[in-house]
């Protein structure tokens, strides 16, 4: 038990018991399975006008009816989201900011594991493009909004990243900055903990950033723990490394619901007021790797997904 009066046993409604989220609205990405989908409905569950944002939106409505059926009151929505595909994102936000809808929380929780090599629908390496680009873009788009609400319902708003404890499985460098599409470079669960890093790493400088503007708004991230969620395809992935292993957690394998704990936790447990450019774990405050609070390769890479998503707006 940590001093959050939380522990790794935890459920993600047990550490949200007796909040009331009503008048909150959150994004979750990837809803359809997992921890995305257990997020939902206990944000639901609490109040919260959920929006699933999903890939394959047909499975996300089928998942919405299963929510009003346990909880016919909540107030939960479904719209298409391809991660990665730069082109899909500034769909999805174009059209959410039509709604007028205020945003208070964005889960930027969607993922993929580690993948054989492939490039995005904008030709960058699959696994960045999907964990870390995309959300970078999205984050961005949905600024301005959530400034908007914070700053007019008097609500701090939260902006997490779930990330991993495989962050620390990444390349010796952190981030590949010139070799992002190399394939003779690319190990596919190096890349997966890069892609992981890049999520702590664009959460911590978001935080300084909104901090230094003085912006009601915070931005952490997480290691949900080692769970096994259909985002893990033996047939392409191959077995994860031992040592990948012994950083998730010594074999400790967590259901679903105590894998969604952490991010409901972050998302809107009173505790959490205040605090921006964290690690959480276990529902508690944890500590990441060197790297992933290096504040230097933060600036790197927000200036390096910068240029490749205003290259990318340019060039469409």
């Amino acid at each position: 038990m940590g001093s959050s009066g939380f522990s790794s046993s935890s459920t993600a409604e047990e550490v949200t018991q007796g909040i009331d989220g009503s008048g909150l609205t959150a994004i979750v990405t990837g809803t359809t399975h997992g921890i995305g989908t257990e997020t939902a409905r206990v944000l639901a569950l609490r109040g919260v006008h959920v929006i699933m944002a999903a890939r394959d939106v047909i499975a996300a409505k089928t998942i919405k009816e299963v929510i009003l059926e346990e909880i016919p009151t909540a107030k939960v929505d479904a719209m298409e989201l391809d991660l990665s595909s730069m082109a899909s994102v500034r769909k999805f936000a174009s059209e959410f900011i039509s709604f007028g809808l205020p945003l208070n929380i964005l889960i930027n929780n969607a993922g993929i594991s580690a993948f054989p090599f492939t490039l995005s629908k904008d030709n960058i390496e699959l696994l960045f493009a999907t964990n870390h680009l995309g959300h970078f873009l999205l984050t961005n788009l949905l600024l301005d909004t959530m400034k908007k609400t914070a700053s007019e319902s008097k609500k701090e708003g939260r902006i997490i990243n779930v990330s991993s404890d495989g962050h620390q499985y990444t390349y010796p460098e952190g981030i590949l900055f010139d070799k992002i599409n190399d394939e003779s470079s690319y190990q596919k669960w190096r890349a997966y903990g890069q892609s992981k890093l890049a999520n702590i790493l664009h959460a911590n400088e978001l935080a300084r950033l909104l901090k230094e503007d003085g912006i009601d708004i915070t931005a952490n991230s997480l290691h949900p723990g080692a769970i096994i969620t259909n985002i893990y395809k033996p047939e392409l992935s191959g077995p994860v490394p031992t040592d990948l292993m012994n950083m998730l957690g010594d074999y400790l394998l967590k259901s679903i619901p105590q894998g969604a704990a952490t991010t409901c936790y972050v998302a809107l447990h009173p505790q959490v007021k205040g605090i921006s450019g964290e690690y959480f774990s276990d529902s508690n405050l944890a500590k990441a790797s060197s790297l992933a609070t290096d504040t230097d390769l933060a600036k790197k890479l927000w200036d390096f997904s910068m240029k490749i998503i205003d290259y990318n707006a340019h060039d469409s």
